[in-house]
């Protein structure tokens, strides 16, 4: 099969199709894959890459490992013994959050930078239950 003969810029500008497994997407994937057979430097670069991206798709499922506090489970129990124990007033609360989450990785895989960045809106209302 012949090929056309393609530069390491080209190649490395096409390494998020690489690293997703992606490349037979490209018009020029035969050509890439021959080049990185014989190119050690940009072979390199494509395998530091792929560290790269499987260490931040680790962070992040690391650092999405969140649980509810306990204080909103407390709220809930609460308002479900309120609801069986028939009170006259009922409480309804409406909560909003958001959750914003920004990590910075050197290419050595440190953490260099992480914020987290919560929002909760609670709108809480009292409805008299109607008998």
């Amino acid at each position: 099969m012949s090929y056309i003969e393609i530069q390491c810029g080209d190649v490395l500008a096409s390494v998020v199709f690489i690293i997703e497994g992606e490349l037979q997407e490209i018009p020029q994937a035969e050509a890439i894959s021959s080049h990185l057979v014989t190119c050690g430097p940009c072979a390199a670069e494509i395998e530091h890459e792929r560290a790269m991206h499987s260490l931040l798709q680790d962070v992040l499922k690391r650092t999405c490992d969140e649980q509810a506090p306990e204080d909103l489970h407390q709220s809930i129990h609460n308002q479900l013994r309120a609801q069986m124990a028939g009170a006259g007033t009922t409480e309804v609360v409406t909560q909003f959050s958001m959750t914003e989450i920004s990590i910075e990785i050197d290419e050595f895989g440190n953490v260099e930078h992480r914020e987290i960045q919560i929002e909760q809106t609670h709108i809480q209302h009292f409805i008299e239950d109607e008998k």
